[in-house]
């Protein structure tokens, strides 16, 4: 069900700090992805790690999906625009997303999962996002949950904006998703031409946006379709406002930082290199087997 609710202004906006196009690789089993937040703004973005965007309607692209492998210490958000995927993992979750769906996987102490099309032509588009876990949680027990699109809660303003609210809240509406840590806030925005929204952003959270339709202007700095914006961590600003010079949809995210060290080896996202080498240990002595999970909640 979609809300009507009305529009909190925000005193003082948040600026562009600088834009970021990303890069093109190859992932998976030969998937093609822009990684628009890449391992570089990890610092920067905490707690965010990657952001991937993917699209494409030739299956070419997209039919080899991701086959199994590894993960621990940190949580996967996968958010399908168009498509179809399904999920298989180590801890015994297993379900399928569909246009707007999202899946919420928590890694944990270790998980082995995969992520297939269940498509073989047509359009497929859709984002994945990692979510670092504090030190105390990285070896928590994997968790998974499937949120269909009639789940994830909606609103409209008078100003003709839709959004999605996928985790965090806006404008009073609780997302479908809350973490007490990290605090993760995670909207889906779709402005007509000319349409403002306006979104209170706590002073230390680290954010960012990401047009991938149309254009939009933040605090008189445009951000055309394709870029991420991070936003500035002014002392003064209590939000941003963004503005949208033609029709255009975007992804706002912003999160409470870690301020924890992190030491990254492909999959695995720890504290220390000596986790890692562990890491890696138990995934090879097959550790990642446990089917022991936390149930979805």
């Amino acid at each position: 069900m979609t809300q009507q609710v009305q529009t909190q202004a925000v005193a003082t906006g948040r600026g562009v700090e600088r834009l970021v196009g990303g890069q093109f690789v190859m992932d998976g089993a030969g998937v093609k992805i822009n990684r628009v937040l890449t391992q570089t703004l990890q610092r920067r973005l905490d707690p965010f790690l990657m952001l991937d965007a993917f699209g494409s309607d030739k299956a070419g692209d997209y039919i080899a999906g991701f086959p199994e492998h590894p993960h621990r210490g940190f949580e996967t958000v996968t958010y399908m625009l168009t498509g179809n995927m399904r999920h298989r993992d180590s801890a015994g979750h297993e379900g399928s997303i569909t246009n707007g769906g999202v899946q919420w996987m928590t890694a944990g102490r270790g998980v082995i999962h995969s992520e297939m099309p269940e498509q073989n032509e047509g359009l497929m588009e859709g984002f994945q996002l990692w979510l670092n876990l504090a030190a105390k949680d990285k070896m928590s027990a994997p968790w998974y949950r499937d949120i269909p699109a009639e789940a994830v809660p909606r609103f409209t303003l008078d100003s003709g904006a839709t959004v999605q609210v996928i985790a965090g809240s806006s404008h009073g509406v609780a997302g479908a998703v809350q973490r007490e840590v990290t605090e993760p806030l995670y909207l889906d925005i779709e402005l007509p031409a000319g349409a403002t929204f306006e979104q209170a952003l706590p002073a230390g959270h680290n954010a960012f946006l990401y047009v991938f339709r149309g254009e939009v202007v933040v605090e008189g700095k445009a951000v055309p379709q394709a870029r991420m914006a991070i936003l500035d961590n002014a002392k003064a600003a209590d939000g941003v406002r963004i503005k949208a010079s033609q029709p255009s949809r975007l992804l706002l995210i912003a999160g409470r930082p870690l301020n924890e060290p992190i030491a990254q080896y492909g999959p695995f996202v720890m504290n220390t290199q000596a986790e890692v080498f562990q890491a890696v240990e138990d995934f090879r002595n097959g550790k990642f087997t446990d089917s022991t999970a936390a149930s979805a909640a």
